[in-house]
């Protein structure tokens, strides 16, 4: 009987294949991490702050001058200026001369143009020789009055007198064939010519005074319930600056008429006869030399003026239910409402009359 020993080099052949499927697995195993798909990376979010919350502005109040004023356009024109047309019955006949060119000086009463008449004025000459014919009539109806009763007397006058008014009539419509210089002046514009057939609304000419010059300018209707004769107005005159003058002269409503645009001078059927009673018109305190009618021109008026008043921006003004009050802040911040009273407003100030003083601060809507 004996004992058998095994030795490292008498291993028995079935740990051979155990050996190498234990160094297969692990082989296998250390190599699946590698086969596997990496964990994505967490994504870094910025960091979010809070958003500030916008401060309201603040304002001093303040003393200051506050002035309203009204604003409007216009151009120089003369004193004396009129469009020219023919009269409302000559409409529809054809011009037949032009007698003056821009730039001609006329005397009153001189023709600026003339109508194409020669149908009325062959009417004209048979109504003449007619009358005539009428006249020496009534002279015998008159030698035999004591064998004519008082009415056939009566009557032979009525027909005469209706044939000589037809004459006369007709007198009037030749005489208005010429257009007549209504004052001495320059044509400053010719808007038709030969040819023409007259249209009430289109003129013919303009004729102005030109040795006298003015400021005319355009405001609002409302504008001008503002305004009275003697404010103060600055006019800004292209090519000549600025310059200081007074109103001398408010827009006649009724001579502007009446349009849709709420301003002078107006629209309408009268605006063909165009006026310097239409406009506003300054007088300069010291007029340039070398101007041009037609030049323009901005005016700006002034129609209230308040000394050292305490002022605040519109923008701070808060109002409710017929309530006006302001935020005023303290020096450290702190804020309270406060009722004021109000006084003259401009498009930006308004003048605080009660419950401010200058110096405080006030936030802003």
């Amino acid at each position: 009987m004996f004992t058998k020993w095994w030795t490292g080099n008498s291993s028995p052949s079935w740990r051979k294949p155990v050996t190498a499927l234990l160094v297969s697995t692990t082989l296998l195993l250390s190599s699946g991490c590698s086969l596997l798909p990496k964990e994505q990376e967490e994504e870094a979010l910025p960091s979010i702050n809070p958003p500030k919350l916008s401060k309201k502005p603040e304002y001093t109040v303040k003393t200051e001058t506050l002035e309203s004023k009204v604003r409007g356009s216009g151009r120089l024109m003369a004193l004396q200026e009129e469009k020219l047309f023919f009269s409302e019955d000559m409409t529809s006949k054809r011009i037949s001369a032009i007698l003056v060119k821009n730039g001609d000086t006329v005397e009153k009463g001189q023709p600026v143009a003339e109508l194409d008449l020669s149908d009325m004025e062959s009417d004209l000459k048979r109504k003449k020789l007619q009358t005539r014919k009428d006249e020496l009539t009534m002279i015998e109806t008159l030698r035999k009055a004591d064998e004519m009763t008082p009415e056939q007397i009566e009557q032979a006058k009525i027909d005469f007198e209706l044939k000589r008014e037809e004459l006369t009539k007709l007198e009037t419509q030749v005489s208005k064939a010429k257009l007549l210089a209504p004052f001495s002046g320059t044509i400053v514009t010719v808007t038709a010519k030969k040819g023409d057939t007259v249209k009430s609304d289109e003129s013919v000419a303009t004729l102005a005074d030109l040795n006298e010059l003015t400021v005319a300018a355009s405001i609002s209707a409302d504008d001008a319930k503002k305004v009275a004769v003697g404010m103060e107005v600055q006019v800004d005159i292209n090519s000549a600056g600025q310059h200081k003058g007074k109103v001398k002269q408010l827009p006649n409503p009724q001579a502007a008429g009446n349009n849709n645009n709420g301003g002078y001078p107006w629209g309408g059927q009268d605006a063909k006869q165009e006026s310097i009673d239409q406009y506003l018109v300054v007088q300069l305190d010291e007029f340039p030399k070398g101007l041009n009618r037609g030049t323009p021109l901005s005016v700006t008026i002034v129609t209230q003026r308040k000394e050292n008043a305490t002022t605040i921006p519109l923008a701070a003004l808060r109002s409710y239910s017929g309530r006006n009050y302001v935020q005023v802040v303290d020096s450290q911040g702190n804020k309270k409402e406060v009722d004021v009273e109000i006084g003259q407003q401009t498009s930006t100030d308004v003048e605080i009359v009660k419950g401010l003083t200058a110096g405080q601060k006030v936030v802003g809507r």
